[in-house]
């Protein structure tokens, strides 16, 4: 298990049309750590955004697009999504509000 603190864990929110769908029914979509758990999510969560309660985390670890440059391949960088669903009586997250 990564010894993460909880400003470590989140990376950036992810700004998409499906995400900003998703935002009415209270689910918010961040890149996290490759290393972080759902129990580690979860916490940053309620400790970096006031007044919100996590109902469940899902997450997904997304592996790199293979990129070609003539005859040499490589790998872009793995990232790890982490889609966190709030409870009913929660606030919302802030940094969403104006979008």
């Amino acid at each position: 298990m990564a010894d993460l603190q909880y400003y470590d864990v989140i990376l950036r929110p992810i700004v998409t049309e499906k995400s900003m769908n998703d935002m009415s029914d209270k689910r918010y979509a961040f890149y996290v750590h490759p290393d972080a758990t759902k129990t580690q999510v979860r916490e940053a969560v309620e400790k970096m955004f006031a007044d919100v309660k996590v109902d469940k985390v899902n997450t997904m670890n997304l592996t790199g697009k293979l990129k070609r440059r003539g005859r040499t391949t490589g790998r872009r960088p793995a990232r790890k999504k982490a889609i966190v669903k709030l409870t009913a009586d929660s606030g919302e997250i802030e940094i969403f509000s104006g979008m």
